[in-house]
């Protein structure tokens, strides 16, 4: 279980795709990340157990890794420590997130076999929707069954744009 987070810095960088926001906590874990500059909309994807209680523009180490995977390291990403809350489904299917390669994406049936519940589509779809460090856990690496994109919290042109850098 995670301690409550008393403070944390956030950042916002440019990227091909637009800004980029990542709220870290202090030991540096993501606690919400995505392509929005709008601070309030990165707090909100915080679990509220989690949520910070203040907030502070900073540099992150996070926002390196972002910057690096931009520049063409599709792994730096991957070293980065998330921190996020859920039922321990939830938590088995974030860490299926993280090992999905680049380039590599998964329909979301296969997402559900990754985590070990074939039968669970809609749950394998509602783990993705409910994933506040988006990137660091690459939820835009699972589509629809017949192979489009289908939904993205932060927009289809994001979630092409994406997969399109990892297929090189």
């Amino acid at each position: 279980m995670t301690a409550p987070t008393p403070s944390a810095t956030i950042q916002t960088i440019d990227t091909p795709d637009g800004a980029f926001t990542l709220i870290t906590d202090g030991a540096g874990r993501v606690l919400a990340s995505g392509w929005t500059a709008d601070a309030g909309t990165m707090l909100a994807r915080i679990h509220p157990a989690l949520r910070p209680d203040t907030v502070r523009e900073g540099q992150t180490d996070a926002a390196t890794a972002v910057a690096a995977y931009y520049a063409g390291d599709l792994a730096a990403i991957d070293a980065v420590e998330v921190a996020q809350r859920g039922t321990a489904l939830q938590q088995t299917g974030w860490r299926a997130l993280r090992a999905i390669a680049p380039g590599r994406p998964l329909t979301y049936t296969e997402f559900a076999t990754e985590m070990g519940h074939p039968r669970a589509v809609r749950v394998a779809a509602s783990i993705c929707a409910r994933n506040a460090p988006a990137l660091f856990v690459p939820c835009h690496r699972v589509l629809r069954s017949d192979g489009s994109l289908g939904g993205f919290a932060w927009g289809l042109d994001v979630k092409r744009a994406l997969l399109a850098r990892e297929s090189v």
